[in-house]
């Protein structure tokens, strides 16, 4: 079947349907938050009554129809020390196939490499948003840029998407700060979500624990891609902290990329008891894994969400994160903020180990319960002015409520569905 015509079933059905069509870059076959993402949205919005169609790159074309609604792959080149990202880059195939699918809706999970198809959007008549996965400011900064040459290049960067595309989708307050101080004001909110049926305390497997860590051990878990801008290197060094301290503690990464060599090679020299699964892609045994956690560290500084801790959060695990990231909104109480250094999360994760641990773990379930898929997919819905035309017990969220009053434009409260889409960006 080739790219650009429909498989059977993906017609729309429903009076008012839309086709929403979402492209994304960097999403490898091993990508945690970004694809868990983009499949809950895509299973929100289908179970919604729309119709929605995922574009992405991949080593070789295909077009499916699956859970999450059509997912079609375009071939794309690797990237260079990336560890397996690929990328659109035939503007002229993408185009084509855009003008065939005739989309209702465009949603763009890239600013860099993909803001073109905003333009593309525009002259199409074709209403579309930006989702903002990553603050540009915090990426350039990981990536060694000075904080001024960074806040200059991302406000230059963000400007120009804000003027590109109708909306900008920010998931936490955090993430649209970098938006609101250089004036834009398209910029809506809706949060990500947790699935808070396949992730719950139940999984915890003390089995499974035991063959990480003895019973007088803390098992320390980290979930993360493991590149620069995700910085994993703190986990292992807080690790060598708490090791140094006294307190007996092992880590268990999961994850792959383009750093686990290096990691690998710090952890042997520096005799840490740390085992690297690489991608664990079976959710079931990487719920296990958290749920069987005693703290689960996040120490990505540039996160505007942070799906991995929320997931574990959901299985009763208490999380360390970032204070520079968008984590502190979303974990509230139920959890430790830490400076970017293993000093500052070795604190943290003692702290949390103080905790009494049934009362920790309730704490962080209830906080997850806040993000229920079904509360971002109306929100996202919002953010596309879409309505839910029908209800389905879809993404595991169990959760109904209508989110777009949460989903507020920056600088007030004013609901999604109160700004209709504008054909410039900073209207």
């Amino acid at each position: 079947m080739s790219a650009g015509s429909a498989p059977v079933g993906t017609g729309r059905a429903d009076a008012g349907a839309l086709r929403i069509v979402r492209l994304a870059n960097f999403v490898a076959p091993a990508s945690g938050g970004l694809r868990t993402a983009l499949r809950e949205l895509g299973k929100g919005y289908r179970a919604a009554g729309h119709e929605p169609v995922l574009i992405v790159p991949g080593e070789r074309e295909s077009d499916r129809d699956t859970e999450q609604g059509r997912v079609i792959t375009l071939p794309g080149p690797l990237l260079p020390g990336t560890g397996g990202y690929r990328v659109l880059t035939d503007k002229r195939r993408v185009a084509r196939l855009l003008e065939d699918l005739a989309p209702d809706r465009l949603e763009v999970s890239d600013r860099t490499t993909l803001r073109w198809t905003g333009k593309w959007a525009r002259r199409a008549r074709v209403p579309a948003v930006m989702v903002s996965h990553e603050t540009a400011d915090g990426v350039l900064r990981t990536w060694g840029l000075p904080e001024g040459a960074a806040r200059r290049a991302a406000d230059a960067l963000n400007l120009r998407t804000a003027h590109t595309y109708a909306r900008v989708v920010c998931t936490t307050e955090f993430a649209e700060r970098e938006f609101v101080r250089i004036g834009v004001r398209n910029v809506v909110r809706a949060p990500l979500g947790v699935d808070l049926v396949e992730r719950h305390p139940a999984l915890r497997d003390p089995g499974l624990r035991g063959r990480h860590a003895r019973a007088d051990e803390a098992l320390l878990v980290t979930c993360t891609r493991l590149s620069v801008e995700k910085r994993p290197g703190t986990a292992l060094d807080a690790l060598e902290a708490l090791v140094r301290r006294g307190t007996r503690a092992v880590l268990v990464v999961a994850g792959d990329g383009p750093l686990r060599g290096r990691l690998e090679q710090r952890a042997r020299e520096r005799g840490l008891p740390v085992t690297f699964l690489g991608h664990v892609s079976d959710r079931g045994a990487l719920g296990a894994l958290q749920a069987s956690a005693d703290v689960c560290l996040a120490p990505g500084p540039a996160e505007t969400f942070g799906l991995a801790a929320l997931e574990a959060m959901a299985c009763g695990t208490p999380v360390v994160v970032s204070a520079s990231s968008a984590l502190p909104e979303v974990i509230g109480a139920a959890g430790a903020v830490a400076a970017d250094h293993g000093e500052a999360f070795a604190d943290a994760v003692e702290t949390l180990l103080s905790r009494p641990r049934a009362e920790a773990r309730e704490q962080a379930r209830a906080r997850a319960e806040c993000f229920g898929w079904g509360t971002a997919v109306e929100a996202f819905l919002a953010a596309h002015d879409a309505t839910v035309l029908r209800r389905a017990g879809g993404s595991g969220a169990g959760d109904t409520t209508v989110a777009s009053s949460r989903v507020a434009r920056a600088g007030d409260d004013a609901t999604v569905a109160s700004r209709p889409f504008v054909s410039g960006g900073l209207g």
